[in-house]
């Protein structure tokens, strides 16, 4: 039997640090797919993606992939799987539709198509149905229909997995997480982590990058804090498995926060101070408790290996091919 199919999704730019992220995570065959990467692999390494991913949004559980020429041709085919196999009957569900095809040109009305032959298919086998919850499903059920094909997969993620767990609040134009872990990828980060560096970063505001680079640096799964998961209600969710995972994490976490120095990692904004959402969200996540958040923009690495500087202008072209995330800072002599 062939193992399953996944897809983690990623913002464009971001692919070739997703396929990284999953060949290190151990899949061993990846590919490219629309908006994201294809792998295949045991239900153990889809955990593991969801858990440990840093620059994935998300990550599907492929189900199949149908003829769709026509409204009617997607409700036969959605009509015509199993899902009972993967939701309860008194389970909540929530469907996601982008793409077209004849018939169906608004995402609501695709979505609507979609629901609508899951739960006439609960009603046929089960005599009743699963009811609908846009903000926390059971069951949230991603469907792409281009090219009279429709890709229907179960989002295993739940939520964006730019939502770290430790955010309680929003401040004005937020970086996500996600992006801020790709920008300390390609910079370089985990090597100059690895070796003592120092990161800093002069326009902090809600402190994502020293938080990411502070959870790269202290090996914590950026997963780790999330208390809901889409895969929490599916039936084919194996609770021992996670479990075991989770505890995995921790254990690295514990380790990696014994193997660094006290001010490893260092933020500060221009004026000399770090911001006050900076200043709060380590209490929140304990991301940083290990990292000195500086109170003068004058960085002291004395002594210490080159480390790297980020800053916020360059996001504009960090991702590009020949941008560059951020300049090393040498060693003082």
């Amino acid at each position: 039997m062939d193992e399953p199919l996944f897809i983690a999704t990623a913002p464009a730019g971001v692919e070739p640090l997703l396929t990284a992220e999953l060949t290190g995570l151990g899949a061993a065959e990846t590919r490219p797919a629309r908006g994201g990467v294809r792998f295949q692999g045991p239900l153990e390494l889809a955990y593991r993606v969801c858990l440990w991913s840093r620059t994935a949004s998300r990550v599907l559980l492929v189900l199949a992939e149908i003829a769709a020429t026509d409204a009617d041709e997607l409700y036969s085919g959605v009509h015509a799987l199993p899902w009972e196999e993967h939701l309860d009957p008194d389970g909540s569900l929530a469907v996601d539709f982008s793409g077209a095809c004849a018939g169906i040109d608004h995402g609501h009305y695709g979505a609507q198509r979609v629901k609508d032959a899951i739960v006439d298919r609960f009603r046929a086998r089960c005599g009743r149905r699963p009811g609908v919850d846009r903000l926390r499903p059971d069951l949230r059920i991603q469907v792409q229909a281009r090219d009279g094909q429709a890709l229907i997969g179960l989002d295993l993620s739940g939520d964006s997995l730019h939502r770290r767990g430790y955010r309680t609040a929003t401040v004005a134009a937020p970086l996500k997480e996600t992006l801020a872990a790709a920008l300390l990828l390609k910079a370089g980060w985990p090597a100059i982590a690895a070796t003592g560096g120092p990161l800093l970063d002069p326009l902090c505001g809600s402190g994502t990058l020293a938080i990411e680079a502070a959870w790269i640096a202290g090996d914590r799964a950026p997963g780790l804090l999330r208390e809901h998961w889409g895969f929490s209600g599916w039936l084919g969710h194996v609770p021992a498995l996670w479990n075991r995972l989770l505890a995995e994490a921790r254990q690295r976490w514990e380790i990696g926060l014994n193997r660094h120095s006290t001010d490893s990692g260092q933020r500060s904004r221009s004026q000399g101070r770090p911001s006050g959402a900076a200043q709060r969200r380590p209490r929140r996540g304990g991301p940083l408790d290990r990292h000195q958040a500086a109170r003068t923009g004058r960085p002291r690495h004395a002594g210490r290996s080159a480390g790297t500087i980020d800053h916020q202008p360059a996001l504009r072209r960090a991702l590009g091919p020949t941008g560059q995330t951020g300049r090393a800072i040498p060693p003082n002599r």
